[in-house]
C-alpha cells in the first residue's frame, strides 16, 4: 500500500514548532537539518561545564619522617634477629636444660645496657639537651644544629638556612613570634655577612626578634648596640650553656620581647 505524502504543516504551526522556514518537514534531509539545528542552537542547548582536576595536597618530598618502606628492611632485620635468638634459645633448653635460657637472658640484658649507655647521649642531643662540654667541641655547623633542636624543644619551628661560613636559623612559635639566629662573636653584622632570610611565615606585620649566639663573651660595646638596636639579644656562654642543660629561651631572653 502506497503512503500518501504528508501535509507540510502552515506558517503559524512552523512557527510554534520551531521549524525554520524553507524545510520541509516529511523529507529527510530536512528532518536532518531540523535535528542538527534543535541540538546546536536555541534555549535547550546545554554544555557540560570542564571537569576539574583534582589538586593533589603535596609531593613526595613533603612527607614528614621516613616511609615505611624506609624502615622495612631495619624491620625485618630486627624480627629475624628476635627469632633467631628464641630459637636458639629453644635449642639450649632442650639440650641442657633452664641454665642456656637463663645465661642467654643475662647476656642479652648486659647488650642493651650497654647500648642504651652509648645511645643516650646522642638520643639526648636529639632531644634538645646538651652539656657545657659538648658545645664546647661543636664547630658552627654543629652549634646552628644544637640551637634548632633546642628550639624545636622550646616549641618553636625552625628552619635551617646552611652556609659555609655563617648558618642562620629561622624560628616560629605558636603565637606567631618571629626570630632570627645568627652566630657570630660580635653582635653587629660583619661585612660579608648575608642579610637575614625573609621569612615564609607572615601572619603579623611585626619584626622578627634578632637573636645573636657565641660561646664566648660579648663585649659593652656589643651590648650598646644591640640597645641601640632594640629586638636584638645577645646570647653569650652561659647564657648558652643554661639554655642546653633545659632552661627554655624564653627565661633568658629579657622581658618584653
Amino acid at each position: 500500500m502506497a503512503l500518501g505524502r504528508i501535509p507540510s504543516p502552515g506558517p503559524a504551526s512552523r512557527r510554534a514548532l520551531g521549524i525554520p522556514a524553507g524545510v520541509e518537514a516529511g523529507g529527510v534531509g530536512g528532518a536532518g537539518t531540523v535535528a542538527r539545528r534543535w541540538r546546536t542552537s536555541g534555549p535547550f542547548s546545554s554544555r557540560r561545564p570542564p571537569r576539574r582536576q583534582p589538586v593533589r595536597a603535596a609531593g613526595a618530598d613533603a612527607h614528614d619522617g621516613p616511609r615505611f618502606r624506609d624502615v622495612l628492611p631495619a624491620l625485618a632485620g630486627l624480627v629475624a634477629v628476635v627469632c633467631a635468638v628464641v630459637a636458639v634459645l629453644a635449642l639450649g633448653y632442650r639440650a641442657a636444660g633452664i641454665g642456656v635460657p637463663l645465661a642467654g637472658v643475662v647476656v642479652l640484658a648486659i647488650a642493651v645496657t650497654v647500648a642504651v649507655r652509648r645511645q643516650g647521649p646522642v638520643m639526648r642531643r636529639r632531644l634538645g639537651y646538651y652539656t657545657p662540654e659538648e658545645l664546647l667541641e661543636l664547630d658552627t655547623q654543629g652549634l646552628a644544629l644544637a640551637v634548632a633542636r633546642m628550639l624545636r624543644r622550646d616549641g618553636w619551628r625552625v628552619r635551617l638556612l646552611p652556609a659555609a661560613d655563617r648558618p642562620r636559623l629561622c624560628a616560629l612559635d605558636s603565637s606567631g613570634r618571629r626570630l632570627d639566629v645568627a652566630f657570630r662573636p660580635v653582635a653587629e653584622p660583619l661585612p660579608d655577612e648575608d642579610l637575614p632570610h625573609p621569612h615564609a611565615h607572615r601572619e603579623n606585620g611585626q619584626s622578627p626578634l634578632h637573636l645573636v649566639v657565641h660561646r664566648g663573651s660579648f663585649g659593652a660595646r656589643d651590648v650598646r648596640w644591640a640597645r641601640r638596636q632594640g629586638r636584638t639579644c645577645l646570647l653569650d656562654g652561659s647564657l648558652l650553656r643554661r639554655w642546653g642543660q633545659g632552661t627554655r629561651l624564653n627565661e633568658l631572653l629579657p622581658t618584653g620581647l
